[in-house]
């Protein structure tokens, strides 16, 4: 072997053991989890409130089956969309129960929860009524994707109260996205107020 071949492969032999000592270095110790996606949705779909907490559930529901929209006996009913056209809206009777959002997020933060199970509470009173979940987003992101996380927050709130003793059956849920802001404006202070999700009282016309 001349002197030219030998440095050659002393070079090759020396180059791949940088290369593979740099990619131990560059090598993650953990998982980077991007704010509102990845996070979010592990929590969401493993049954988890937005600070990692258990949703709480009645005996014989599983967390992860209630997420994606099905109980032990089978997925979870919808509501007849046809009965809805026949319903006296009330904006007001809920207004204080109003649910607000993180950036980027669906799950149901733990300082909302009570205003869901007021919801609840107020429903099993009123068996005759339903009610409409309205799911809404700050102006930020494109107008698909809002679209989608207005739904995901609408539906969010509807396992919450099916999780709470509401028939699936009185729950509507309808996202608006970005297109109806509570607050006009382009800052914290008003997108805060947007992301939100909204109850209606639909009680049957005479």
């Amino acid at each position: 072997m001349n002197r030219l071949t030998a440095s050659f492969w002393f070079s090759l032999g020396l180059a791949v053991i940088v290369l593979l000592c740099d990619g131990c270095r560059r090598r993650p110790t953990a998982l980077t989890y991007i704010p509102g996606h990845s996070r979010s949705v592990t929590n969401e779909m493993a049954g988890l409130m937005d600070d990692g907490t258990r949703i709480p559930q009645p005996p014989g529901t599983g967390a992860n089956d209630l997420t994606r929209g099905r109980t032990d006996t089978g997925p979870i009913p919808l509501p007849d969309r046809a009965l809805r056209e026949n319903m006296n809206e009330d904006r007001e009777y809920f207004k204080n129960q109003t649910v607000y959002f993180d950036f980027d997020k669906a799950a149901v933060r733990a300082s909302e929860r009570h205003k869901v199970q007021a919801v609840a509470d107020a429903l099993k009173k009123r068996p005759e009524a339903s009610v409409e979940v309205e799911g809404h987003c700050d102006e930020r992101g494109t107008e698909e994707y809002n679209r989608s996380l207005g739904e995901r927050r609408a539906l969010s709130i509807r396992e919450y109260l099916v999780l709470l003793g509401i028939s699936s059956e009185r729950i509507f849920t309808v996202s608006f996205g970005e297109d109806k802001p509570a607050v006009p404006g382009h800052n914290e202070a008003a997108w805060s107020k947007n992301r939100r999700g909204e109850f209606i009282l639909l009680t049957p016309k005479p």
